[in-house]
C-alpha cells in the first residue's frame, strides 16, 4: 500500500522539450509520451483559449479559420511564446500522471548548450507552473550521449552530433563534462524551409511544411553518383492561385540542402579542430554518434564521413536519445549532480 501511495505522489518525469516535438519519460515506465510541440488556441472576447495540443493541434497546423491559431511554442530549441509553452507543459503533464493534481514531480528538462541565463529561466519557470516540485535542466548533447549509451564517465572522447527540429548540437564529452561544444540553430525544421524556398523560387510553387518534410524524408540527401529519385507533390501555383501538381527529383533536393548541410559539416569541423589532441586521437578510433531526428536524413552520415575521414554511426532510435538519457540521469543521482547544469 505504501508503495502504491509513493508511486502517486512521486512519477518524476524526464522532458525533451524540442521544436519539433515533447517527449516524456515517466520514471520505471519508460517512454510514455512523444507529440509534436503544438499548442491550438482560439481567440476571442475572452482571450486565448487552448483548443488541441499534439497530434490534434498539429493537424490543424495551415488549415485553421481566422479565430483558431496553431501555434509552435517552440522556435530554435529555446520558448518563444511563455504562455503556451506553460499550458503545452501542463498538458502533458497532467495527461501521464492521468490527471492526479496531487502529483509535484521531479523533472530534468533537455535544453540546448547554447541556451542564454534568460532562456535557462523561462524554461525552469514553465516547469514550475506546470506543477513540478523541483526542475533539473541538461545540455541536450550531454542526454543524448547517455541515451546513445556513450561511456560519457570515462576519461575518453565522445562526440555527439545531436540535430534536432530547431538546433544541432555538437560536443565532445569526456569524465562526465563537455570539453567543446557548439549550437548553431539549424535543425529539422530549417530544412523544410529551404526545400519550400527552393520549390517555391524554381517552380513558383507554395508547399506547405508538411509536403516539405515528407520529401525530406523520401528523397533525402542524394549522392551525385546516385540514381535519381523522383517524387509528386501538391501545391499552391503563385502565379494562377490554383491547385498544382508537379514531380520533383532527388538532385534538386541535394541541391535545396546544401546550405544548411554545409552548415553542419562546418560545426562538427570547428568542434574537431578546438578539441584538445589527447581527445582528437581517441576519435580516429571512436568517431561521431548522430542523434536526433536529423540523424535519420538519408546519406547524412556518408557525407560526414566523407568530409571528416572519421567513423560515423547513428545512435539505436536517434529521436529518442535525449529523453532516454535525460530519464536515465533520473534514475542515478550520482549522475543527475554531475551532469545537470547547475543552479
Amino acid at each position: 500500500m505504501l508503495n502504491y501511495l509513493l508511486g502517486l505522489f512521486s512519477n518524476d518525469l524526464a522532458i525533451d522539450l524540442g521544436t519539433a516535438s515533447t517527449l516524456i519519460y515517466v520514471k520505471g515506465k519508460g517512454i510514455v509520451s512523444n507529440e509534436p510541440s503544438v499548442v491550438a488556441i482560439k481567440k476571442d472576447g475572452r482571450g486565448r483559449r487552448v483548443l488541441a495540443v499534439g497530434k490534434e493541434a498539429k493537424a490543424m497546423l495551415g488549415r485553421t479559420p481566422g479565430s483558431i491559431e496553431a501555434i509552435r511554442p517552440l522556435k530554435d530549441g529555446v520558448i518563444a511564446d511563455f504562455e503556451v509553452t506553460e499550458e503545452m507543459l501542463k498538458y502533458f503533464i497532467a495527461k501521464v500522471h492521468n490527471r492526479k493534481l496531487l502529483v509535484r514531480p521531479k523533472i530534468i528538462v533537455g535544453v540546448p548548450s547554447g541556451i542564454t541565463q534568460v532562456e535557462k529561466r523561462a524554461v525552469k519557470e514553465s516547469a514550475y507552473s506546470a506543477g513540478a516540485a523541483e526542475v533539473y535542466l541538461i545540455e541536450e548533447p550531454m542526454a543524448a550521449a547517455i541515451g546513445a549509451g556513450l561511456p560519457i564517465t570515462e576519461p575518453s572522447a565522445n562526440m555527439i552530433v545531436d540535430i534536432g527540429g530547431g538546433t544541432s548540437e555538437i560536443a565532445v564529452i569526456s569524465l562526465a563534462g563537455i570539453v567543446q561544444s557548439k549550437s548553431i540553430r539549424i535543425g529539422g525544421d530549417k530544412l523544410d524551409e529551404m526545400i519550400m524556398q527552393y520549390i517555391k523560387r524554381k517552380y513558383n510553387l507554395s508547399i506547405g511544411s508538411g509536403v516539405a518534410e515528407s520529401i525530406k524524408i523520401k528523397l533525402g540527401l542524394s549522392l551525385p553518383d546516385e540514381e535519381n529519385k523522383k517524387m509528386e507533390i501538391k501545391g499552391s501555383n503563385l502565379m494562377t492561385g490554383t491547385p498544382a501538381t508537379m514531380e520533383i527529383d532527388s538532385s534538386e533536393i541535394r541541391e535545396a540542402l546544401t546550405e544548411p548541410v554545409n552548415a553542419i559539416v562546418e560545426a562538427v569541423k570547428q568542434v574537431l579542430e578546438s578539441t584538445p589532441p589527447e581527445l582528437a586521437a581517441d576519435m580516429v578510433d571512436k568517431g561521431i554518434v548522430l542523434a536526433g531526428g536529423g540523424a535519420l536524413l538519408r546519406n547524412l552520415d556518408v557525407v560526414l564521413r566523407e568530409e571528416t575521414k572519421l567513423p560515423v554511426t547513428i545512435a539505436e532510435d536517434p529521436l529518442t536519445c535525449v529523453v532516454r538519457g535525460a530519464g536515465k540521469v533520473l534514475d542515478e543521482l550520482k549522475l543527475l549532480r554531475e551532469v545537470t547544469i547547475p543552479n
